[in-house]
């Protein structure tokens, strides 16, 4: 009797359809609904742009290498000048931080716009990173990055990318217009960057987000995505 129904629904489907499409749809159409149900349950709207969240939820349940349950998200379609960095625990379901952040020198004026994965850009890079260890350095308590894409952000390291703390993102420096800008570095407020990076540091995921096609357009970790689109 299964087979009957199954030979029947096939028959009236479009052509190009297969059964392994349906079963990828209805598999894009459950994650879909468990990222919204969360994005609801962590009572993120009018917080957290919707869209970062769920690539950032993708790639959280894609990139298997994180040890933790909790992801950092970066909204660079948001200005220097508000909070857009986040940290959220996604077991827990709980808004840990927001912040501030800045971003590079050559990315933007108060908004993000143009990003490089090159030595010397001054610019920032998009995409998934893994945290690791923390150290002392010309900036003070810092976080080293692992960039998880290549050709997108895989030189982080080379180019000394790393969570730091800098009077430069302290918000009294807004008055002027806009934040203080990096050398690429996602720089903290001083009196957030340590505990924010006492709480991420260690294996957990960071997701820089822009609203980015060629970011998109290159990235393997969210292919599922754009193949939905």
């Amino acid at each position: 009797m299964q087979k009957v129904i199954l030979y029947v629904l096939l028959f009236f489907l479009p052509v190009g359809y297969s059964v392994t499409n349906h079963k990828d749809s209805v598999l894009l159409t459950s994650a879909t609904s468990e990222c919204e149900k969360l994005y609801i349950d962590m009572h993120l709207e009018n917080i957290v742009n919707y869209a970062a969240f769920e690539q950032a939820f993708i790639g959280y349940n894609k990139v298997q290498e994180k040890n933790r349950d909790i992801i950092t998200l970066i909204d660079f379609t948001k200005p220097s000048t508000e909070e857009r960095l986040y940290v959220l625990d996604m077991k827990q379901k709980r808004l840990l931080y927001s912040s501030l952040v800045s971003h590079g020198r050559n990315s933007g004026e108060n908004y993000a716009t143009s990003f490089s994965n090159e030595n010397g850009s001054y610019k920032s890079s998009l995409g998934f990173y893994l945290t690791e260890s923390t150290y002392e350095g010309k900036n003070g308590y810092s976080l080293v990055l692992n960039g998880l894409e290549r050709g997108i952000n895989d030189r982080a390291k080379e180019r000394a990318i790393v969570i730091h703390g800098a009077p430069y993102s302290n918000p009294s420096v807004i008055a002027s217009g806009r934040l203080g800008r990096s050398q690429g570095c996602p720089a903290l407020p001083q009196a957030l960057s340590k505990p924010i990076i006492n709480t991420i540091k260690g294996g957990t995921l960071l997701y820089i987000y822009a609203d980015d096609h060629k970011y998109l357009a290159q990235s393997n970790i969210l292919s599922s995505y754009t193949a939905s689109l």
